[in-house]
């Protein structure tokens, strides 16, 4: 029996070549060949000034919370309902993470909901786009520059999405990209930092690179406490023929989603990933969420997907509230995220599956799901 997988990069001849020209000559005075090419791809697919690779996503965000001096006694505002990596750096400087609600249509942050979680001690607000998912953005930024507190926005599952023609990563103040081996796009492990404000490239560029100043050129002086989560000369030549190759790669994943929906979609009291006016959802991961018609708790929930893993056929469950885990206090007033993690399943989507490979994976789908 076939198994379908729950993720997996599309690897082509193109990466092959890129990544043997950088391991045979990427050393010595080429050791940053690969990493200023794709750094400069970077730029040009986002459409963003300034650029960092970085070793994860998890470090951008690092990087960028440091450089907007974020510490002890300040806050952040982030969604519940999202990765721990979107919360984590807070953590690690000393902030207090302030968990908003989920929109129940586009399950990001609520734009709605932010301004009562503003206070004075308010260095940033992340917004995370997730599973290809898309934010209201134009409240956001207007939500920034009323409140003058930088938007973040973490596109780590949304690369290839598009907000009124701009991608996203690339219309907040700063943002943020996984290229971990799941994603739509990979270095293997990876991320990158996006920015659009040049006064915070000095900052940002001295805390990467370790402390050091890059127009001092003093070997091995350093300046100020910084962090280290540069990419490898390696991977970047993996991520600059993923970034070649973006468009072919995107559109796979939203016909893929279609073949879904197009099944899926006949049942009653369920949603989708969506894709309002003005939106290009690249759909990461194709997501169902059962409506509270279907009973769906999470044994029960548990229990489907454990069944078509067992059918060889890889599903995943929506992530928990980070609120919810021991090192954070949970918010019981998040009801649309304390709500729909348990009734949602992100299903099989990578390059080469086949139009019978997602009729194959709805039709086993269909069948136990009807045992409910």
């Amino acid at each position: 029996m076939k198994k379908i997988l729950f993720a997996k990069p599309s690897i082509s001849q193109l990466e092959i070549d890129y990544v043997n020209d950088a391991i045979a000559h990427g050393w010595a005075e080429n050791c940053y060949g690969y990493l200023n090419k794709y750094r400069e791809e970077l730029k040009d697919y986002f459409d963003v000034p300034y650029a960092w690779p970085t070793s994860s996503c998890h470090g951008a965000i690092h990087i960028l919370l440091m450089a907007l001096g974020v510490g002890p006694g300040d806050e952040v505002i982030v969604p519940d309902m999202t990765w721990i990596g979107s919360v984590a750096p807070i953590s690690w400087l000393g902030a207090k993470p302030i968990f908003v609600d989920v929109d129940p249509i586009s399950w990001c942050l609520d734009e709605k909901l932010v301004p009562n979680a503003i206070s004075k001690k308010t260095k940033a607000i992340i917004v995370v786009h997730p599973y290809g998912n898309v934010a209201n953005m134009t409240k956001f930024m207007e939500m920034g520059k009323e409140y003058n507190i930088p938007i973040i926005e973490d596109a780590a599952e949304s690369v290839g999405s598009e907000y009124h023609g701009k991608k996203v990563g690339s219309i907040g103040d700063f943002g943020v990209i996984s290229t971990h081996g799941t994603k739509m796009l990979t270095t293997g492990e990876g991320g990158a930092l996006l920015c659009n404000k040049e006064s915070f490239v000095e900052k940002i560029s001295i805390i990467e690179s370790q402390g050091r100043k890059p127009k001092k050129h003093i070997h091995f002086w350093v300046d100020e406490l910084g962090l280290k989560y540069k990419m490898s000369n390696i991977q970047a030549a993996l991520g600059l023929a993923q970034f070649e190759r973006a468009h072919k790669i995107v559109e796979k994943r939203r016909l893929i989603f279609k073949w879904y929906y197009n099944v899926l979609s006949k049942l009653d009291d369920v949603t989708f990933n969506p894709e309002p006016d003005g939106i290009k959802n690249s759909y990461w991961q194709p997501t169902i969420i059962f409506g509270e018609s279907w009973d769906m708790t999470l044994e029960k929930r548990n229990l489907l997907i454990d069944r078509l893993n067992k059918k060889n056929i890889a599903l995943r469950p929506l992530f928990y509230p980070v609120s919810q885990f021991p090192m954070y206090e949970e918010v019981k007033t998040n009801k649309v995220s304390n709500s729909i993690y348990h009734r949602g399943i992100n299903l099989p989507s990578y390059f080469e599956l086949e139009k019978g490979d997602i009729e194959y994976v709805c039709k086993e789908l269909l069948m136990e799901i009807e045992k409910k």
